[in-house]
């Protein structure tokens, strides 16, 4: 089993992404499957095109994309995915999209294919601070969940995937009153969240577990 994991790069005055730190120090193999990293620009339509190829490329069976929330103090695991962009600061090369449609064909929106509560409960169990989230915001992330929902809906029905949302790290809330987590924490969270994807997809469990 391949699982293809995406780290964003650092966006808006921040010069590290705890999302990329962690992908980039997860071990090479979680629970007997091949972990496959890849950093995702934090660019509106790049990071979709850029999802895309890296699927094409490698065929995962399961892709879990991870974004920096900055003010939360859990890692969450998103619930769903919107149709819509609608930026309060720009990305990376300036883009500031208003109310616009990610796809004009696609849904209104797009529940995670991730065992989500599942992966809730167990982080919880490891002393990992974790919760559903209901929201991804319209932002990139979203964007990227998303497209990614879309992709499998439309050509992709056998792959899982959806967004894991992790806090600022320590060194990145010096200059800020923001909660963080440390990278370690974060690193841990994840791999208990991949490992408990890809137990259920090796059991092939259910749809309603998604929810």
């Amino acid at each position: 089993m391949k699982i293809l994991v995406t780290g964003f790069e650092p966006f808006g005055k921040e010069t590290i992404n705890p999302a990329l730190e962690a992908v980039k120090k997860l071990d090479n193999k979680i629970n007997g499957a091949k972990i496959v990293k890849t950093k995702i620009p934090t660019i509106f339509k790049k990071a979709i095109e850029k999802l895309e190829k890296e699927i094409e490329k490698e065929k995962p069976d399961i892709v879990i994309c991870v974004g920096q929330a900055g003010g939360r103090s859990k890692i969450t695991v998103e619930r769903v995915a919107i149709n819509i962009d609608d930026a309060t600061i720009k990305d990376n090369e300036g883009n500031k999209p208003v109310d616009n449609k990610i796809f004009k064909d696609g849904k209104n929106a797009y529940f995670s294919r991730l065992p989500i509560k599942t992966i809730v409960k167990e982080m919880t169990k490891n002393k990992i601070p974790a919760s559903i989230s209901n929201t991804a915001g319209t932002f990139v992330c979203n964007h990227l969940m998303y497209g990614l929902l879309y992709l499998i809906d439309k050509k992709y029905p056998d792959i899982w995937g959806g967004l894991i949302h992790v806090p600022f790290i320590p060194e990145q809330t010096l200059h800020k009153e923001a909660p963080s987590m440390s990278l370690d924490d974060i690193i841990k969270g994840l791999t208990v969240a991949i490992s408990v994807t890809v137990k259920n997809k090796k059991n092939q469990n259910n749809l309603y577990s998604f929810r």
